[in-house]
């Protein structure tokens, strides 16, 4: 990549990081093309240059979110080892949510206000989510997991793998971390996995490593 070419990915990559931040806390209507270029570091003139439009940005942030979700799955899928693509998973889901709650809280902002920016990407997100389904459908089939509804366990497993990023201000009061310490992220992972691998039948309750 010449020189040019990697300064005009790094402004792109600070201005998306800066989008994120700036929607996660304020919403679209509340942020404006200049707080995006001032917590992207670079003047409101430039931040025109490389976007058309809030409304595009935030479309493009959207986006970005849910392609991030679809990797974490894929690189953890395995259709012969139910167990240890659900652990994955879970781990990279969470760790994920931790290092980068802006993404999560960003969405989680869009589908409380009734997802009206969420038209063009319903589409992938249920495609991904039937692939996913077909999955754990297979495991259930060939006997390798207890039934459970492939949707609801998906649903579930979003639901917890993103509520200590998306209520990470109750976490931290919960879990007696103060404001700025760290999370136990070894404790949140165990439990999770834990839970899921119960339900379907590859571990015991109670049961730990």
């Amino acid at each position: 990549m010449n020189p040019a070419r990697k300064k005009r990915r790094l402004i792109r990559d600070a201005i998306r990081d800066a989008a994120l931040r700036e929607f996660a806390r304020n919403g679209l209507a509340g942020t404006s093309t200049q707080a995006i270029a001032d917590a992207a570091g670079i003047s409101k003139a430039q931040l025109h240059y490389y976007i058309s439009s809030k409304e595009d940005l935030y479309q493009e942030a959207l986006g970005y979110i849910l392609s991030e979700w679809r990797e974490i799955f894929f690189l953890s899928s395995s259709r012969d080892d139910p167990e240890t693509a659900i652990r994955t998973y879970i781990e990279r889901k969470i760790r994920h949510g931790l290092e980068h709650p802006d993404s999560l809280r960003l969405f989680a902002k869009e589908m409380a206000r009734g997802a009206p920016e969420m038209g063009e990407h319903w589409p992938g997100l249920q495609a991904a989510v039937d692939e996913a389904s077909a999955v754990i459908q297979v495991w259930i089939d060939d006997g390798k997991i207890a039934a459970v509804d492939p949707l609801l366990f998906q649903i579930n497993m979003w639901a917890v793998t993103q509520h200590y990023a998306e209520y990470e201000a109750q976490t931290r009061t919960l879990m007696k971390a103060g404001p700025n310490g760290p999370l136990d992220a070894d404790r949140i992972v165990d439990e999770a996995i834990q839970l899921f691998l119960t339900r379907c039948g590859l571990a015991q309750p109670g049961e730990k490593e």
